[in-house]
């Protein structure tokens, strides 16, 4: 950088540079620009980019500038951003060159000038609306750019400084650039009127040479603009401090702190900074292991079939009773670390390989994790701005555990069902967690033994406002995609998806926690309660975006009112406030899984399907604590008492960065995940439809794993095309609030419906494909003694042609007046489409005997996959109106507890086969063939024949069957 001729910096020069680095910027993030797109397509999207329309690799082996920059994501986007930052030193460098070529008396300066800056723009019109957005408007704005780049060449050159060696190279460029305009049109031409092959290669380095020289042009000023220094000059003393306004400095300090809650009242320390991301993190693994107690318990019922007696283990978290005996509590708070490092149990249970002994170890974490938090926050309850630390990082922990689910496909990392071979930092996990927890821990405590506690307002009903607020922030708050589920309705789309706008409820939490920090007063009145109560009722009542804004509003509330409820708690005896409160959540948790088991548990039926009775239940438990809070400070007088509070805020903005980050995170693997909706479907050519319908058994494995990765490897090699997924809806307290369906779906390129949401009461039914889905109505069939029976009924874009997919989940055998009701119900709904149909589904019968009569009859019109096959009772494939031809059943290893069950269909192509596939007789289409003889393409792979690969073989009959008329 070149010496300022500005020695004063008291004189208020404040940045001096050479005019030199405007022409250097411009070229170097010009060049990045173009060429990072190149690297990242070539890498990413080679035979892609180097496609065109009439000829691929290998005749065509080189990308054009258009299908670089313009096609794919990552590369379009880098591009922009590049261009965008470009943009700046552009307009600069016309402005510069109009300043040092502007004479009194002449008009050509300023023409050269305008000239530049509707080049500028028409190359920012060229940049972002690429041929692929608007094929006639990215020509018209490119010729308009060569079209302004011949009086800017020529102009440049008329009017360049007495400098010998920028002329020369003005010169040279110019003709180089206008030189090869001839044999660029020469081979577009060749490729696109004479179709040669490999001309479209030769244009493309032609193109890319026109970018390389235009460039180049504009750096040639870096020679002239030498004679400039720019100058950034303080002319009123502002950058020093000086106020030039009638209002006192102190005063203006004092509103700009008040304004933004005093985040940025202290300055910086590397200390403090530490310490914040150390307790949020504490706070994560808090979460982590508070939400994975259901999981683990949940693996013994649904094994047992019914309560097993490990469901006792939720009662877990009420250890903070135990501070009710004064010597005890004295320990406890004396002896922190030791607790909070104990809590750590519940990361190491992933090292724990027998289910029940990791059950055991989970349960004595979370145990020590809510006895230790109790005592924390109840020590540093005297100092309000330690204890605020405490609770956001609480709360934020919360945030940053949802973060970290919607970056593992709603799984936690380092929960104990997670491992490397899933998907688990386990080990990272807990090491981070020891140093957090030893940070954590390293202040001593603020109150001895026996801490006083404030005697004002109703402990227990202070104990009813945590029992609410901690339900709801688990039960709707721990996965961004909970109220998306909630209000999924099927297709066409017209509400949230989950790996779109899960952002969203992470941005009304963002929101929440400040809101609860710095206006605490309007948080604790009835009107922000009414407010979360509508919230509540929309997100309860209604479907789609609607339903959605109401989840957000309650998002909004809970976590903002989380802040006051939680302080007030600390204050007051722990052992009632948090003990009794964690008593009343547990019943809150039982109740939300009593309303869609009441098949399995005592009472249920009383329940039945009332998730209305959870919300109505869970905003008057926090209406308590609200009703606590606004009587407590009535009485006190203390409606503004967090004056005293606002002193010692400095930790504030550590709090907001940390937001702030959690917040750039959560983006940033959003769009990791954005979904590229151009999913293809493995056999094309064969216009094939590979089906399956596989239960899950909710995404726990046989030792208590999350199973998605084993289904995704077995789903990829058989090749299927679609799904039908049962046992699949996660989103509830016991089973994490997980949703298997986004990875599969992300990971194997399908799209999915998720089914009826997790607010239908059903234990869910789930449809991927390959195919476009056009349509989906979700049905929850007649049960009026057992469990609820989901079922989809989607169309599919399948080759052109519409198909008909239904996936189904019928009732228990115990229930056989379910079981027909549905059986009849389906059947009609089967029979009212007169397009090409699958049935993927769970019917709880024999073949041939009883409801399979439904089933497949003339009211249905569909046909049994294979009726041979008499050894089934859950799992069936029916169609009608395709050629079937292969049938397989795949062994589950130990991923769950049903095999997955596979065919195979041909698409009919022209109206004779059509004809074929509705009326062939029976004997034609049951006619059975050897593997030898139908296509390549319509074999099941030989991988799973004999003992198969991974315990997945074929089996029953021990390889597929085929068949084709």
């Amino acid at each position: 950088m070149a010496p300022s001729r500005y020695k004063d910096k008291d004189a208020g020069v404040v940045l001096s540079f050479s005019g030199q680095w405007v022409s250097w910027s411009h070229t170097a993030i010009a060049y990045s620009a173009f060429l990072s797109a190149l690297v990242i397509g070539c890498a990413l999207h080679y035979r892609k980019i180097v496609q065109n329309e009439w000829y691929g690799y290998p005749d065509e082996w080189f990308p054009s500038v258009s299908a670089t920059i313009g096609d794919r994501y990552p590369e379009r986007s880098i591009f922009m951003i590049f261009i965008a930052i470009t943009s700046g030193p552009r307009f600069a460098l016309v402005g510069l060159w109009y300043l040092l070529t502007a004479k009194p008396g002449h008009t050509l300066p300023k023409a050269i000038a305008i000239s530049g800056l509707v080049r500028t723009l028409t190359c920012g019109g060229w940049t972002y609306i690429t041929s692929t957005d608007d094929h006639d408007w990215h020509d018209i704005l490119m010729i308009s750019y060569i079209v302004f780049t011949i009086p800017w060449t020529a102009g440049c050159i008329k009017l360049s400084p007495p400098n010998a060696k920028a002329i020369k190279y003005r010169k040279y460029l110019a003709g180089a650039f206008f030189g090869t305009l001839v044999p660029l049109v020469y081979f577009f031409i060749q490729h696109k009127v004479h179709r040669v092959a490999g001309a479209y290669t030769i244009y493309a380095f032609f193109e890319w040479s026109l970018i390389i020289l235009d460039i180049a042009f504009d750096a040639v000023t870096a020679l002239d603009f030498d004679t400039f220094e720019v100058v950034v000059k303080d002319v009123k003393g502002a950058s020093k401090g000086a106020n030039t306004s009638s209002v006192p400095s102190a005063m203006l300090e004092k509103e700009k702190d008040k304004a933004t809650a005093g985040v940025f009242s202290a300055g910086f320390r590397w200390a403090d900074a530490l310490d914040i991301a150390a307790e949020v993190y504490h706070g994560f693994v808090f979460w982590s292991i508070l939400t994975s107690l259901g999981l683990v318990v949940w693996y013994f019922p649904l094994w047992h079939m019914g309560i097993s007696g490990y469901e006792a283990l939720v009662m877990s978290t009420v250890t903070p009773s135990f501070l009710a005996i004064r010597s005890l509590r004295s320990l406890i708070i004396k002896n922190q670390r030791l607790v909070h490092l104990l809590s750590l149990a519940g990361l190491v249970a992933y090292k724990v390989q027998d289910p029940v002994y990791r059950l055991f170890t989970v349960g004595f974490g979370v145990a020590m994790s809510c006895l230790g938090w109790a005592a924390t926050l109840h020590s540093d309850s005297v100092q309000p701005a330690r204890l605020e630390m405490r609770v956001l990082a609480w709360t934020m922990g919360l945030l940053m555990s949802s973060v970290a689910k919607f970056a593992w496909y709603t799984n936690n990392p380092i929960w104990p069902i997670m491992h490397a071979a899933n998907g688990g930092w386990n080990g990272t996990g807990l090491v981070l967690g020891v140093l957090a927890a030893l940070r954590f821990t390293r202040r001593a405590p603020l109150q001895g033994g026996s801490p006083a506690e404030d005697k004002s307002g109703s402990t227990v009903l202070s104990a009813f406002g945590i029992a609410g607020l901690f339900f709801g922030l688990h039960s709707l708050l721990s996965d961004t995609s909970t109220m998306i589920l909630w209000v999924w309705d099927g297709y066409p789309i017209r509400g949230p998806v989950s790996n779109v706008h899960g952002w969203y409820t992470i941005a009304a939490m963002t929101a929440g926690v400040v809101a609860g920090v710095t206006r605490p007063e309007l948080v604790t009145t009835w009107t922000a309660y009414a407010v979360g109560c509508l919230g509540a009722a929309i997100l309860t009542l209604y479907h789609h975006w609607f339903g959605y804004y109401g989840g957000l509003t309650l998002a909004a509330y809970l976590m903002a009112i989380a802040t006051p409820l939680i302080s007030s708690a600390a204050k007051k005896s722990p052992a009632v406030t948090f003990g009794l409160g964690f008593f009343i959540y547990n019943f809150l948790v039982l109740f939300h899984v009593w309303v869609v088991a009441y098949a399995f548990v005592p009472g249920g039926p009383l329940v039945r399907e009332h998730t209305d009775w959870v919300m109505i239940t869970m905003m008057l438990f926090i209406g308590a604590g609200v009703f606590n809070l606004i009587s407590q400070q009535a009485r006190s007088g203390t409606r503004h008492a967090d004056k005293r509070r606002a002193t010692n805020t400095g930790h504030r903005k550590y709090h907001a960065g940390m937001l702030g980050l959690l917040n750039i995170l959560f983006l940033c693997a959003n769009v990791l995940r954005f979904p590229t909706n151009d999913y293809k479907p493995y056999h094309a050519k064969d216009r094939l439809i590979t089906a399956g319908i596989w239960t899950i058994h909710f995404s726990l494995d046989n030792d208590m794993w999350s199973s998605e990765y084993r289904m995704r490897d077995l789903i990829k090699e058989l090749e299927l095309d679609v799904v039908g997924l049962l046992e699949s809806d996660l989103q509830r307290i016991i089973m994490g609030n997980r949703d298997t369906t986004q990875f599969l779906a992300e990971d194997l390129g399908m799209y999915v419906d998720y089914g009826p949401g997790p607010n239908k009461h059903t234990w869910g039914a789930a449809l991927l494909s390959k195919f476009p889905i056009l349509n989906s109505t979700h049905h929850l069939l007649p049960s009026p003694v057992g469990e609820l029976a989901p079922a989809i009924h989607a169309t599919l874009d399948v080759y052109g042609t519409l198909v008909d997919v239904f996936v189904f989940h019928s009732g228990q055998e115990e229930d056989p007046e379910d079981r027909r009701l549905q059986s009849e119900y389906l059947s009609k709904l089967m029979g009212s489409s007169s397009r090409p149909s699958i049935l993927l589904s769970y019917l709880v019968t024999k073949p041939l005997q009883g409801n399979y009569n439904t089933y497949v009859s003339d009211i249905s019109g569909m046909h049994d996959v294979d009726e041979t096959d008499d050894d089934r009772w859950c799992e069936y494939i029916l169609f009608k109106g395709l050629r079937r031809t292969g049938y397989a059943r795949v062994s589950r290893s130990t991923i769950t507890d049903t095999e997955l069950q596979v065919a195979k269909f041909v698409v009919p192509s022209s109206d004779e086969d059509r004809v074929s596939a509705w009326t062939a007789p029976k004997a034609l289409r049951d006619r059975r063939v050897q593997e030898h003889e139908v296509p390549e393409g319509w074999r099941f792979p030989s991988m799973f024949r004999g003992e198969g690969v991974r315990g997945h073989q074929y089996h029953v009959f021990d390889e597929p069957r085929y068949f084709n008329f």
